[in-house]
């Protein structure tokens, strides 16, 4: 029988599938690519949803930077209970009454708490003094003491001594300070964070606490009898029970009798989805002279959180339920979010497509005036007879092709400079036209985008719906590009072309101005007399080229003349479009699809449900070594711990 090697899984295991501590590790890696294409995405035009979509992206990238990933790279960490609530609940109070010490700052101005406080237990400190947790927020350490004093002293966040030079803070920067205080009052393996308030008066304290409440294992939140239904709480307690966040509900100053207030709140957990969660009541009771509630009132909590801090698999069951929520929630939110890039790519292509098209049409508008006849009109007509109007030149092209050629050669000759003034009043023309076109797609394109709500954004403070001031220059810079394109395709074809060099050297300009001439000439645009002139005008110069170069020679010169002429005005069109799409380019748009935020998104719901599996199979180890007190070490404990034996039920 052959001996299976040490390192080769049995049927058993393979049939259980991965290791919990691989099977973690692969959730991390998925968490952690989620969060790379989190990080890059762009949502940068106003397309319907986006506001909220830029904001459920920067709640996911919180929750993953908080809590998410914090918690799966350190399962053993502390269980963090963040004690949020509306402003003047009590939230203060009760930490501060529970510990039996003043480690946050209550008081009757508002907002109250400002920087944020955690307590934990003195074992427990190096869980929080580094980045592992909410690294945005700067480490500072010390007890509250009287309202408005604070401790300078700011620990690093790789655990070093304490800084004692700290300038003084102002208020915004301590929103972005996390105080922390050590008790031995708290069981190891448990931290209390007292939050800002929910709905305070200063925007950034709000934010701040939703974030702390997105980093949280465990909600305890904190309202009151006369607030419990407001508004603001429920918004964020319906964001808890949506992705089964653990959530303990405290309802304070409860006066006796009060009875319908607590079933009401009781109907609203249960309507909201909170049915399970725990609902401590405190009675309206007077302060002790240490600013603290009675203990009775608050053994019912202090009990809780120390039954709570003493039973890491209670811990462990807590941790597991809010993290599988978030990562749900997360997975949900990913897939939103690709559908909101989705909508941000076919804004893009839409605002794209407006332009292009503006501009394609009026590349048409150039190619229908330039082949209709229309610029053979006014001083190009003109300018095209006094060069060739002379009754001796006629006669010659009338007669056979040999003589048309000798007339050709003494016709140029004797008339060089008349040629310029045609190549002018041709330019002239076309320069007319061109700019026309442009600023036609200018006011298409301009409307186009007013229209929709994406770009119309995109076009404040910008001067678009004009041609740019640059737009001459360039349409004279082009056709005179083309012109000298014609010379040149005039050039090439007689230096092919033999017994006809002596002809070009006297008549280049003038076989380039008949070339350009019979691009124009079609009578598709003209009725009545201009037939006729326009139409003599295409034959004469048709049969002076011909007489050259031979009928297809000539046809194809027509053909590559056409073509350049286009390319140019299409060069000018493109440069006039560029002002719109550079601020698409500008903002990343067109490259904001939501194929690779949904692939993430999908990998890691498949690695959570592996990860879930493997857990139910082998049992989870989140928590199985939680800090415990050194050796000879007691624990001081909550105050009003055990005082709630005997006492009317007062927890659901």
């Amino acid at each position: 029988m052959t001996e299976q090697p040490d390192d080769v899984p049995t049927e058993p295991e393979r049939a259980a599938g991965p290791a919990p501590d691989a099977a973690v590790g692969d959730l991390t890696s998925a968490l952690e690519n989620l969060r790379t294409r989190l990080g890059t995405l762009r949502l940068p035009l106003e397309t319907p949803g986006a506001d909220q979509a830029r904001d459920a992206r920067r709640r996911s990238v919180d929750q993953l930077d908080d809590y998410l990933l914090p918690r799966l790279r350190s399962q053993q960490a502390p269980l963090l209970v963040v004690v949020g609530g509306s402003t003047g609940a009590g939230k203060s109070t009760l930490v501060n009454s529970v510990l039996g010490e003043d480690v946050t700052l209550p008081g009757v101005l508002r907002p109250t708490t400002r920087a944020p406080v955690l307590v934990h237990h003195p074992l427990d400190a190096r869980w929080f003094t580094g980045d592992r947790v909410l690294p945005g927020l700067a480490r500072v350490t010390g007890a509250g003491g009287p309202a408005g004093v604070q401790e300078p002293a700011t620990a690093p966040v790789s655990g070093g001594p304490a800084r004692h030079d700290a300038a003084p803070r102002t208020a915004a920067a301590e929103s972005r300070t996390l105080r922390m205080v050590a008790s031995e009052a708290l069981p190891p393996g448990l931290a209390l964070l007292d939050a800002p308030d929910i709905d305070s008066v200063e925007q950034a304290n709000r934010d701040l606490a939703a974030q702390l409440l997105g980093a949280a294992d465990l909600w305890l939140f904190v309202t009151t009898a006369a607030r419990y239904a407001d508004a603001v709480p429920w918004d964020l307690l319906n964001s808890a029970a949506e992705r089964r966040a653990q959530v303990a509900m405290v309802l304070d100053r409860v006066d006796p009798g009060a009875e319908a207030t607590v079933d009401d709140l009781r109907d609203l957990m249960a309507e909201q989805g909170l049915g399970d969660a725990h609902l401590f009541v405190l009675p309206e009771a007077e302060l002790t002279q240490e600013g603290y509630l009675p203990e009775r009132a608050v053994a019912p909590v202090a009990d809780w959180l120390t039954d709570l801090g003493g039973d890491a698999s209670a811990r462990a069951h807590v941790i597991a339920a809010t993290r599988d929520g978030v990562v749900d929630d997360l997975v949900r939110r990913a897939e939103g979010l690709a559908d909101a890039a989705d909508a941000q790519q076919e804004a893009d292509a839409r605002l794209r497509a407006v332009v292009a098209g503006a501009y394609a049409d009026a590349v048409a508008h150039v190619n229908a005036a330039t082949s209709d006849g229309a610029l053979l009109r006014g001083e190009v007509l003109a300018r095209w007879q006094d060069f060739v109007g002379t009754g001796e030149f006629f006669r010659a092209v009338e007669q056979n092709v040999g003589r048309v050629r000798d007339a050709i050669g003494a016709f140029f000759r004797g008339r060089p400079r008349q040629a310029p003034q045609v190549e002018h009043a041709i330019a002239h023309g076309l320069e007319s036209v061109v700019l026309d076109a442009a600023e036609g797609a200018a006011e298409r394109a301009y409307a186009g985008w007013r229209g929709d709500t994406a770009g119309r954004v995109l076009l404040d403070g910008l001067e678009l719906s004009r041609a740019s001031g640059t737009l001459r220059a360039d349409v004279g810079e082009q056709i005179r590009g083309w012109q000298s394109d014609v010379l040149n395709l005039v050039r090439e074809q007689g230096s092919a072309k033999r017994g006809t060099a002596r002809a070009l050297s006297f008549g280049v300009n003038g076989l380039g101005v008949a070339l350009m001439v019979l691009v124009f000439a079609s009578t598709g645009g003209l009725s009545g007399i201009e037939v006729g002139i326009a139409g003599g005008t295409a034959v004469l110069a048709q049969r002076l080229l011909e007489a050259v170069f031979g009928e297809d020679a000539v046809r194809r010169l027509a053909v590559e003349a056409r073509e350049r002429l286009t390319t140019r005005v299409r060069t000018v069109m493109d440069g006039q479009a560029a002002r719109y799409t550079a601020q698409l380019d500008a903002v990343g748009s067109a490259d904001a699809g939501g194929v690779a935020l949904r692939g993430a998104a999908r990998a890691v719901a498949d690695a959570a449900g592996v990860e879930r599996g493997s857990r139910s199979t082998a049992g989870s180890r989140t928590g199985d070594a939680t800090s415990v007190p050194a050796s000879g070490t007691s624990p001081r404990g909550l105050r009003g711990a055990g005082m709630g034996a005997g006492e009317p039920a007062v927890t659901s």
